[in-house]
C-alpha cells in the first residue's frame, strides 16, 4: 500500500474556507512520520475553488509525506457522487473522508483510527452521542430536521445510529473495498447507503463521539434537499435488494 491515509475532501464553491481548511490538515500531518495524499474532489465550483486547489500542489510540492491530486467534476453531480469517486481513487490503507468546513477537527481522526486499529472496519464521527462535544450548535430548525431524519432512517432502513449524517468517517481497505463501488445515492443520503451496505456485508462500524463546531455557511438547502433525502430512504432498500454479499 503506497500511503498510510487518504484524505477525501469533496468541495463546491469553497473559495472562502477550503484553504485553511487544507492549511489545518497538512499542519496537522506533517507531524506524522506516514506518507498519506489528500484528495481533493470539486463538483463543478462555479467560484474560484478550482483555482485555489491548483495552487496548492505548488505549495506543498515540497512535503515528502505529502501528495495532493484534483479530481474534477465537469458539472455539480452531487456529494456522493463526489465522494465515492475520490475513494475509488484512493490508495491508502485507511481513508477518512472529511466535509471541506472541518467541523470536526482534524485531530479528530485519531479517535476514529484507534477503533479501526481494535478490529472495527468502519468509524463515523457523531455529534449527538453524550460523549460528544458541541462547541457551536446548530440551529433549531436543523437540529428538529437532523433528529427527525435519524428516526426515519431507524424506521424505514433500520440502522440504528444516533448520527449518521455527520461529515467525518474512517475506513479500513476492506471497507472501502467492499462499499463504494455499490454506491448508486449522489446526493445528501449517501452516508445512510454506505451505513447500509456496512450491514449487509457484515463490515463492523463503531459510532465515535467527537468535538464538534457548526459552520453557517452549509450546503444543505434546509427544505429542498432534506425532502431528496427522506425519499431516498427508500430507494436504498430497493435498489441493493439484489446486492448479495460474496462469501
Amino acid at each position: 500500500m503506497k500511503y498510510f491515509l487518504s484524505i477525501v475532501i469533496p468541495c463546491y464553491n469553497e473559495q472562502n474556507r477550503i484553504k485553511s481548511t487544507v492549511n489545518k490538515i497538512t499542519t496537522f500531518f506533517s507531524k506524522k512520520e506516514f506518507k498519506y495524499e489528500l484528495i481533493l474532489v470539486d463538483d463543478g465550483s462555479t467560484d474560484t475553488t478550482v483555482s485555489i486547489l491548483k495552487k496548492f500542489i505548488k505549495k506543498y510540492s515540497s512535503q515528502n509525506n505529502l501528495k495532493i491530486s484534483i479530481l474534477l467534476n465537469e458539472k455539480n453531480k452531487g456529494k456522493g457522487h463526489s465522494v465515492k469517486k475520490g475513494f475509488l481513487a484512493a490508495k491508502g490503507k485507511y481513508v477518512l473522508f472529511t466535509d471541506a468546513d472541518l467541523s470536526t477537527p482534524i485531530e479528530e481522526f485519531e479517535n476514529l483510527l484507534k477503533y479501526i486499529k481494535d478490529g472495527f472496519n468502519v468509524a463515523i464521527a457523531s455529534r449527538s452521542m453524550p460523549d460528544s462535544n458541541i462547541v457551536v450548535s446548530q440551529p433549531l430548525a436543523r437540529v428538529f430536521i437532523g433528529k427527525s431524519f435519524g428516526l426515519l432512517v431507524r424506521w424505514i432502513v433500520g440502522l440504528n445510529y444516533i448520527d449518521t449524517q455527520c461529515g467525518f468517517k474512517c475506513f479500513d481497505r476492506t471497507a472501502v473495498d467492499t462499499i463504494f463501488h455499490h454506491l448508486k445515492i449522489t446526493g445528501f443520503s449517501f452516508d445512510v447507503e454506505i451505513l447500509y451496505l456496512a450491514k449487509i456485508f457484515g463490515l463492523k462500524v463503531k459510532e465515535v463521539p467527537v468535538r464538534w463546531e457548526n459552520s453557517f455557511d452549509s450546503k444543505v438547502r434546509i427544505f429542498i434537499d432534506p425532502a431528496s433525502m427522506f425519499f431516498n430512504l427508500f430507494r436504498i432498500k430497493n435498489i441493493h435488494s439484489k446486492t448479495i454479499p460474496k462469501h
